[in-house]
């Protein structure tokens, strides 16, 4: 009977180690309006050779185009096609019945941000991309007050609202955003560098600063302090989209996805990190596609600005690639690195939880 009870318990103990993650960090990533479109199939056709959106259509067919959809989406985000879509997810192809949709109905920036960070929409209160300070808690707030997690919670992005839709102030979470530059005393000579350099380089926008300074003063952040839970916010996709050059919107998309390769390097060659650390990587609304010139918008008049996809790698999210079929939403997310961090982060919509989107 003692060897029965033994070889019981022994198997409860093994059954609850199974169950337990190996990610022991999480990195939160968006980019601002990236379409699945060209995600799961590269260049638009319609698009690429516009000279009304298009300054050098030579260059950027040479850049970007390739005869087949599966060589066009390679050859414009190499990393998520080499390297996550064999070692991880992503979730959104429609053409495969694989559907993302936003759970709010806006289909513009706050209202995505906040359900991508909180895992519920609240069109009742934000309705707008106003600065106002974010009622709602954000996934980071909970988990900054966490056991473990004090002092390891950061957020960077290259918006200038970041700070009010994390609610910086009661948070508690540091934010770097806008045309914020370091604080981070002692400066490494890096950083010192970048505020110089964002004093020098203007942005072509009022309240979005270039993606690269966003990218930099994360990575010097993430390996002075090494935070376990972090947000990357990256921007220019939206607004070069807004503006209507599709040569930059491409060429964007292409540098933030070696963004996303340079953090993945750094992971997996950082003992603290290495195959402890899962990506979640998502965007906060679609774009139109019908009449053309939709793909410049989104917001609620915009069919197709709901449609969104989300992506993940990591030691607990099995190799399937391409998940074809199912459908998934927005508020998944913040489930998500919930659940991977072991925080009892309790979210409801339609009255039940909501599931994590890792299958």
């Amino acid at each position: 009977m003692k060897t029965r009870l033994l070889i019981l318990l022994l198997g409860v103990v093994s059954l609850n180690a199974c169950a337990q993650h190996k990610t022991e960090n999480v990195f939160i990533i968006s980019l601002d309006g990236l379409r699945w479109q060209e995600l799961y199939t590269g260049a638009d056709a319609q698009l690429i050779e516009n000279k009304d959106y298009v300054d050098n259509t030579n260059e950027l067919s040479t850049l970007f185009w390739r005869e087949t959809p599966t060589e066009r989406r390679e050859v414009l985000m190499p990393f998520f096609w080499n390297t996550l879509a064999k070692e991880g997810q992503l979730l959104g192809n429609r053409e495969l019945g694989s559907l993302v949709n936003c759970t709010n109905n806006m289909w513009f920036s706050y209202p995505g941000y906040n359900e991508i960070l909180t895992g519920k929409a609240d069109d009742a209160r934000i309705n707008s991309n106003a600065k106002i300070q974010n009622p709602n808690e954000t996934i980071l707030e909970f988990a900054i007050k966490q056991e473990g997690l004090k002092g390891k919670v950061a957020a960077f992005g290259s918006w200038d609202v970041f700070p009010y839709i994390i609610n910086e102030g009661r948070s508690g979470v540091p934010v770097n955003a806008g045309f914020e530059k370091s604080a981070d005393e002692p400066l490494s000579e890096r950083e010192q560098f970048l505020n110089k350099l964002q004093d020098e380089i203007p942005s072509p926008w009022g309240g979005v600063r270039l993606d690269a300074f966003t990218h930099h003063f994360a990575m010097e952040y993430v390996k002075k302090h090494s935070p376990k839970l972090v947000y990357i916010a990256y921007g220019e996709t939206d607004d070069f989209a807004h503006d209507g050059e599709y040569d930059h919107y491409l060429k964007s998309a292409k540098q933030t996805d070696q963004f996303i390769k340079e953090i993945w390097e750094y992971i997996q060659s950082t003992p603290q990190y290495k195959d402890k650390t899962t990506l979640l990587i998502t965007t906060d609304h679609g774009r139109g596609t019908e009449p053309l010139d939709t793909w410049r918008s989104h917001g609620t008049d915009i069919t197709g600005a709901g449609e969104i996809w989300m992506a993940a790698i990591g030691p607990d999210t099995p190799a399937l690639g391409v998940v074809e079929k199912g459908q998934y939403y927005q508020n998944q997310l913040a489930a998500t690195a919930a659940k991977l961090l072991g925080l009892e982060y309790k979210i409801e919509g339609g009255g039940k939880a909501v599931e994590t989107f890792i299958k």
